[in-house]
């Protein structure tokens, strides 16, 4: 089976993050390899791309083989550790670094995967396949609480009580993502939400971003740009707290002449979003925003 993906906002992320052609840049997250093709084809024979993706998968469909990237099989949680280890100690040397938070379209389209509410497969979700975690497991093993705890964080459901009950009373009976869908008889939108719930609590999503952003803002260096894709109000929230701030609590700290502390520059800060072209051609474009920002 073969798979087609449009990459999101590429022509805006190209245009905003690459700036100087012979620097070093990072794909944090992989995926089909559209933005990192794109950014290859931008820099110059001397720029370099170090890419990272935690699904094996991923890489192995869609390795580009070019003596300019270095990629890695890890999820960008680690791209400080990395970059530190690697040959040449890559940190405070980045020209810019880019993610796209979606889920890839192989991920989407994979049956098997249990990313979609459109196949009726064992419900997984995970993005690394080397994790024990499931949907499956989270399913039939978390209490009460935990259950609420998920659905109302990730999924933003003002009642998830309703939905834990409902999931403890019928558990025994839950394996696919049919039987899910089955169990709720809901609307597209609600079903989304109740996905994306178990999948950010599957990948642990929201740590791991709140991991990568503060490292990220170490790895640039000055006038290093940083461009993010998120696709839901979760996601955007903590990225335009943390470049407005500087940090991941979105709390803004001065310093005694009541200068903002916050290492980006407020009049770089930009957010984009698809036109109505891109969105007619890639429906997965829909609900993306791009926010891109500059270390001072």
């Amino acid at each position: 089976m073969k798979y087609f993906h449009k990459p999101v906002l590429l022509s805006e992320v190209i245009e905003h993050l690459i700036y100087d052609i012979h620097g070093i840049y990072v794909d944090s997250t992989f995926g089909s390899g559209g933005h990192a093709r794109s950014i290859l084809k931008k820099i110059s024979n001397k720029g370099k791309l170090i890419a990272f993706d935690q699904d094996q998968f991923s890489i192995i469909k869609n390795k580009i083989c070019e003596k300019r990237i270095i990629l890695f099989n890890a999820n960008f949680r680690k791209i400080k550790k990395i970059l530190k280890d690697s040959k040449n100690n890559l940190l405070n040397n980045v020209s810019g670094i880019m993610a796209d938070l979606g889920v890839s379209s192989y991920q989407i389209d994979t049956p098997q995967r249990g990313f979609s509410i459109r196949f009726n497969n064992i419900l997984d979700m995970r993005m690394d396949l080397s994790k024990t975690k499931s949907a499956l497991n989270i399913l039939k093993t978390y209490s009460f609480e935990e259950l609420n705890n998920i659905f109302y964080k990730y999924g933003e459901f003002k009642n998830p009580q309703i939905i834990s009950r409902k999931i403890l009373l019928n558990r025994k009976f839950i394996n696919t993502t049919f039987d899910l869908v089955k169990l709720f008889n809901k609307n597209i939108k609600f079903l989304s939400r109740l996905f994306q719930a178990l999948r950010i609590e599957v990948n642990d999503e929201i740590n791991a971003l709140k991991k990568f952003l503060k490292q990220a803002r170490n790895i640039l260096k000055q006038g290093g740009r940083l461009a993010i894709i998120s696709y839901h109000s979760l996601e955007d929230r903590l990225v335009k707290n943390f470049f407005k701030t500087g940090n991941i609590h979105g709390i803004l700290r001065y310093d005694k002449k009541g200068n903002n502390l916050s290492p980006f520059h407020k009049r770089y800060t930009k957010r984009i979003f698809p036109t109505k072209q891109e969105i007619y051609t890639n429906n997965r474009a829909k609900s993306a925003i791009l926010r891109i920002t500059q270390k001072i």
